[in-house]
């Protein structure tokens, strides 16, 4: 499928001609959001972000309006969530057939097709030529809270590695892997006892050969020769949990080979390898799942988020080898709802009849453009990233590469004031993460409105 022919949420084809989007008619918020806004503030719970007052009643495609009637070009997607678009017409019907049927009867202790067809569906789709089995949940923390209680009735062993910069849910277990912002852990310990962190493959500022010419991939024989030597015992770990692109600690890339020296390890050791795909898959990156660019087959793979286009739905995709624990060990009530399976089985029908590859065309365009940007900004760092997971990381200096997270926070509140949705990530990176179903003229009005901001920015 060529960019120009992506289906919209209308069922009507994406015109370069006739785009509505990105338009502001009112100040931001406008009268009736500061309404919402108001009685949010009274009454929801102050844990939430809210990273800029975007009140939304309604999309379709790479399109969001809020209750004002503003446009907005949407390259954020609901943090990587809205993988089809917003209201992609073949994935809401898929959930309106399903919701006139049933909405729940639990899956662990009743059968129904959709559930069944899913668990088959994903299994067949996961890398590798192993075998596997799916438990379903609800979200991408539960499916890492499941994962872990996996590997250690699997392997009878009680330690878990993560790495520096992670991000695995704020449940729990997979708070205790995450090692992305303090503020997410503070006041909540203790923690989950033995999970041992380790530096990521973060190529940019990686701390064993950042000035080398090549990658040493010392961050992957370190876990060996520091924790495996000092203070784990490699016997005693049942898993290592990785992104393999690290999604909120800053879209980080690893280094060719990365993911293949940790499947290394992992077998030199008896160690379960667990790759948390819950941002990267469902072809985010252009391919179903991240690990595919290097063709590492993982022991244990977690999705959510872009799955079910924004219905609650998670997946534990593992060997079958693996995946043996016993009848009643691991449960959810309303994990594999049969309306979020349906609008799973439907975004699976949309991402490889065609935005896989739309994936990759629009990505290798923002790549480019965003490199572009960056011979004219010296503020820009770093352009990285696959299909359409990138990340920009911005600077004070490149010689001495200083975060400029400010810097990062006020583009992307700029940039919502003129209706483009950026989130950041990391210390100072603006990640790009829009719908799947974007077109050419999305990707260069994206490019042209950061390189105008960034112009302001900088004076």
């Amino acid at each position: 499928m060529s960019s120009t022919s992506i289906e919209t949420s209308a069922g009507s084809r994406a015109d370069h001609r006739t785009k509505d989007y990105p338009r502001i008619v009112t100040e931001l918020p406008g009268p009736r959001g500061r309404e919402v806004i108001a009685r949010d503030d009274a009454w929801a719970s102050t844990s939430y972000i809210k990273e800029y007052p975007l009140v939304v009643s309604h999309g379709r495609g790479a399109m969001l309006e809020d209750v004002d009637g503003n446009r907005f070009l949407d390259f954020m997607a609901g943090i990587a969530v809205a993988s089809t678009g917003h209201c992609h017409p073949r994935v809401v019907a898929a959930i309106q057939e399903a919701a006139t049927r049933f909405l729940h009867v639990c899956g662990v202790d009743f059968y129904y097709e959709g559930l069944s067809a899913l668990c088959e569906r994903l299994a067949r789709l996961a890398p590798g030529p192993s075998r596997k089995r799916v438990f379903l949940s609800n979200s991408g923390t539960e499916a890492v809270e499941g994962a872990i209680k996996l590997v250690r009735n699997s392997t009878r062993r009680p330690a878990l590695v993560a790495f520096h910069g992670a991000f695995h849910g704020r449940t729990y277990g997979a708070m205790s892997l995450t090692a992305s912002r303090s503020t997410q852990r503070a006041g909540f310990g203790p923690f989950l006892p033995d999970v041992h962190h380790m530096p990521y493959g973060y190529r940019y500022r990686c701390a064993h050969c950042r000035s080398e010419s090549a990658c040493t991939m010392a961050c992957v024989s370190s876990i060996e020769s520091d924790l495996f030597a000092r203070r784990l015992d490699p016997r005693d770990v049942a898993g290592i949990f990785v992104e393999p692109i690290q999604g909120e600690g800053g879209y980080i890339v690893p280094p060719p080979g990365y993911l293949r020296a940790l499947r290394e390890l992992c077998d030199r050791h008896g160690i379960l390898l667990v790759f948390d795909e819950v941002q990267s898959g469902i072809g985010r990156t252009g391919r179903m799942f991240a690990c595919e660019h290097e063709g590492v087959e993982p022991d244990v793979l977690l999705a959510a988020k872009g799955l079910a286009s924004g219905m609650p739905l998670g997946a534990i995709i593992a060997k079958e080898s693996v995946m043996k624990w016993e009848r009643g060990s691991h449960g959810s009530t309303f994990g594999g709802n049969p309306v979020s399976c349906a609008a799973a089985m439907a975004t699976l029908d949309v991402v490889e009849e065609g935005l896989l590859e739309n994936a990759r065309t629009m990505g290798d365009r923002l790549m480019a453009g965003m490199r572009g940007l960056a011979e004219r900004h010296a503020s820009i760092g770093d352009v990285r990233g696959a299909g359409l997971m990138i990340g920009v990381e911005l600077v004070k200096d490149r010689e001495t590469r200083e975060p400029a997270g400010e810097l990062a926070h006020e583009l992307v509140q700029r940039a919502f004031q003129r209706g483009l949705l950026l989130l950041g990530a990391g210390k100072s990176a603006l990640r790009l993460a829009p719908p799947l179903v974007i077109d050419a003229d999305d990707a260069d009005t994206a490019i042209r409105m950061i390189d105008e901001i960034l112009g302001e920015i900088e004076g």
